[in-house]
């Protein structure tokens, strides 16, 4: 590699804002870069040497890529570093090493959080209108079967008097 083109490289690694991890076969983190760092809030010094498990947990993406030599993609929320991102797990030919890189999706997962949230509180709020509304109709439903019984009682009442009229003498047969 010329030089100039390894410059360029190192500025690459250095700036983008994605995290980026290779490790070996053993999955022993060797190289990071500074985005990484930050997301794990640690330094590149502590983090070589480390088993990527170790900050990464189960990572069953390393071992598939370098398997099927295809790229592995996963989602996942690391809570004790405070993000989610999706994970691009990539062999790399002729080494011995795999990379990784962490596309921080910690506001598009806050994002469909909240959303969830809503939804779960517009579901329980339309529940308890519903509720309420049975509730009012049970209700307005009892009323109304109780007049309809006292009118059908006053009818049947009013009935029997008018029958006893038409019959002589006032009396039922």
């Amino acid at each position: 590699m010329e030089p100039l083109d390894k410059c360029i490289w190192e500025l690459l690694w250095d700036y983008d804002p994605n995290g980026m991890v290779a490790v070996d076969r053993d999955e022993i983190i060797r190289f990071v870069n500074p985005a990484f760092c930050r997301l794990f809030r640690t330094t590149e010094d502590a983090a070589i040497g480390l088993h990527s498990t170790l900050l990464l947990g189960e990572t069953p993406e390393f071992q598939r890529a370098w398997s099927s030599l295809e790229v592995q993609r996963a989602e996942r929320e690391f809570p004790d570093f405070g993000f989610a991102a999706r994970a691009l797990v990539f062999a790399i030919p002729s080494t011995d090493f795999a990379a990784c890189v962490l596309v921080d999706l910690t506001t598009e997962w806050n994002e469909r959080k909240e959303m969830n949230s809503l939804q779960r509180e517009t579901i329980a709020k339309v529940n308890e209108v519903v509720d309420n509304q049975m509730k009012v109709a049970q209700e307005i439903a009892s009323l109304l079967g109780e007049v309809t019984a006292e009118t059908k009682a006053s009818l049947l009442k009013l009935v029997r008097m008018i029958e006893r009229e038409d019959t002589p003498g006032g009396q039922l047969p």
